[in-house]
């Protein structure tokens, strides 16, 4: 099932495209007429010319010698012509190619317009029962809803690139995220590990200075003693 605006936007560029080749048709036809022409024209002139030079020839009585080196200049000249004109023959070859060629491509889209007039009918009822003016005002319209909705599409699929990107850096942010956090947590119980062991050191050392306390204490009234005892010596 074609979309018949297309259809119908297909027929009016077949149309131009048969206008066109038809241009081309009658184009090449003329060339081809004026090739011919130009041929035929030279033709004649080279017989025109070998019947001037024969005349002449028997008319001045030249020498052998002379009448030889005007023969060969006459059959490089023939000759030229003789390539020329095969030059323009495999031209003519070609071009009639090209001629037959446009002549199958108008056949194919003379068979394929029946097939597009009925969207072309179609759009025309479009018309009748719309506020539309013409076909070319439905086929305007058409083409700016297409517009539209390719713009749409590119914009939803504009935003589901940048839902995607923003979704892969937010996972990508999570992961960091959970991967900081773990090493947080690891660390923490570390700490805690040192916390308890300082904990459970503490009455180690507490009563570690305690001792120490006593030994001062002990040493500080053994030196007291001492003083005195010196002091009573001096005495």
């Amino acid at each position: 099932d074609e979309d018949p605006a297309s259809s119908f936007m297909c027929l009016l560029k077949k149309k131009k495209e048969l206008r066109c080749l038809e241009n081309v048709v009658e184009e090449k036809k003329e060339a081809f007429r004026e090739r011919l022409e130009v041929i035929a024209e030279q033709w004649r002139d080279l017989h025109a010319r070998r019947t001037q030079l024969k005349a002449h020839v028997e008319r001045s009585g030249m020498s052998v010698q002379e009448n030889e080196t005007l023969q060969n200049q006459a059959l490089k000249k023939a000759s030229k012509d003789r390539e020329e004109n095969i030059k323009k023959q495999n031209e003519l070859l070609r071009a009639k190619r090209e001629l037959e060629a446009l002549r199958k491509q108008h056949q194919k889209l003379c068979q394929k317009l029946p097939k597009y007039s009925m969207f072309k009918r179609y759009l025309e009822d479009v018309v009748e029962v719309s506020q539309f003016r013409d076909v070319e005002e439905v086929v305007s319209f058409y083409k700016s809803l297409m517009r539209s909705h390719k713009e749409l599409l590119q914009s939803q699929q504009w935003h589901k690139e940048m839902t995607e990107q923003a979704r892969m850096l937010l996972d990508q942010y999570r992961a960091e995220k959970g991967a900081e956090m773990l090493q947080l947590k690891n660390e923490l119980v570390q700490l805690k590990q040192y916390l308890d062991q300082a904990q459970s050191d503490i009455p180690v050392w507490e009563a570690q200075w305690i001792d120490i306390q006593n030994k001062a204490a002990k040493k500080t009234t053994k030196l007291r003693t001492i003083e005195r005892t010196i002091h009573n010596l001096f005495q």
